[in-house]
């Protein structure tokens, strides 16, 4: 067989994406909001820090206030570290429920993410209780399709937080922080993304030292023989 360089490619890093479901209703507004990108910040520059050469963790956002935005698509996280995030802006409800929708389409979708990556990690963070029709499209995105396979984790803010909500979206308990007050936030993001690193980087192992943990019945498993469609390892 004639060489041909042009057969010869370079392994390339597998993806990680994490989708960030960021509550900016009105609530949010002031030091709530402020820390919030604080903390959004401090956590794509701890998955930076702790990405591996293999890894590509792909950070998107969806903002959900007045309006539901997708704030940033997938994007490497060394690039959002150089570029930044653009600020958040606190105004109007909290429409949950088209977030989720909004998040569950992002999955679904293989020319956005594709086949053959690690698990999707989404994190929920909210101060309050939804106010448009949520429970359907929770529902859906936790039972149905790619996103029923995804680590899901949420962080209540405040004691109006709805925290039964949030447990509905984790399936567990020990997924949802509690963040007492705005300084609060980015301590509970830095155990987010430690788990979610932790998770990617040694799938099988368990470490009770890292809290939170996702639900059990979605833990990470890189073994595609105990995946049904080979699809989200």
């Amino acid at each position: 067989m004639a060489f041909n360089p042009n057969n010869y490619k370079a392994p390339t890093a597998k993806k990680l994406p994490v989708i960030l479901l960021l509550d900016v209703s009105g609530s949010m507004s002031g030091k709530k909001i402020e820390s919030l990108y604080d903390a959004t910040v401090d956590m794509i520059e701890s998955f930076v820090a702790a990405q591996a050469k293999e890894q590509s963790i792909d950070v998107a956002i969806i903002t959900f206030g007045a309006e539901v935005t997708l704030h940033s698509p997938y994007t490497p996280v060394k690039k959002l570290q150089e570029n930044g995030i653009p600020q958040f802006t606190a105004s109007g409800m909290t429409p949950m429920g088209t977030a989720l929708t909004m998040a569950k389409d992002m999955i679904e979708d293989k020319s956005v993410t594709p086949s053959r990556i690690y698990r999707p990690a989404v994190v929920l963070v909210s101060d309050g209780a939804p106010n448009d029709d949520w429970r359907g499209p929770m529902d859906r995105f936790i039972q149905d399709g790619r996103s029923s396979k995804c680590l899901r984790y949420a962080v209540a803010i405040g004691n109006d937080a709805d925290r039964s909500v949030l447990e509905r979206f984790t399936q567990d308990p020990n997924a949802v922080s509690f963040a007492e007050d705005a300084k609060d936030i980015s301590s509970q993001f830095k155990m987010i993304s430690m788990s979610i690193s932790t998770m990617a980087t040694a799938p099988n192992s368990s470490n009770s030292s890292v809290v939170p943990t996702p639900s059990t019945a979605l833990k990470y498993d890189n073994n595609p023989e105990n995946d049904d469609d080979d699809d989200l390892y």
